[in-house]
């Protein structure tokens, strides 16, 4: 089941971050976006526990992909997919067209994936992740 992120899936989110991210985003920064008012998560809830999310921003007529991350015992069921399609669907309510987001070059499995939900690759930026250090690919879905 696809819902909004609420305070009480933090625990469960940040250690998605810690099995998904070489550089994770804290307890308190998840918790920081979650009230900012700006970041916007939906959650897969699985058993009770998020079991995956995204993490999106509508800033000036467009949307920005931050994060996306699902268990690793889950993946391959289809669900980072699902959860895109809940994100596009919101930001199509919302008016939004164009989407963006940044991926690790080396990471195919997601740029597969952002490939099949209509995102093209647009540009690089050299040496942008850390730890590893490693090129972002600069993805758009464009439908103004």
């Amino acid at each position: 089941m696809i819902r909004w992120m609420r305070k009480d899936d933090l625990d469960a989110v940040t250690e998605l971050e810690q099995l998904s991210f070489s550089v994770p985003w804290s307890y308190e920064s998840l918790e920081q976006g979650l009230s900012n008012g700006l970041d916007l998560y939906l959650v897969w809830e699985e058993n009770g526990i998020a079991a995956g999310y995204i993490n999106f921003r509508i800033l000036t007529g467009e949307g920005e992909i931050e994060r996306v991350a699902v268990h690793p015992l889950l993946r391959g069921r289809g669900l980072g997919r699902k959860l895109m399609e809940a994100m596009a669907e919101y930001t199509s309510s919302q008016g939004i067209t164009d989407l963006t987001l940044e991926v690790r070059a080396g990471n195919q499995t997601a740029i597969n994936l952002y490939e099949s939900c209509g995102f093209v690759k647009e540009a690089v930026r050299k040496d942008y992740y850390t730890d590893p250090k490693e090129d972002a690919v600069i993805m758009w879905r464009r439908f103004a």
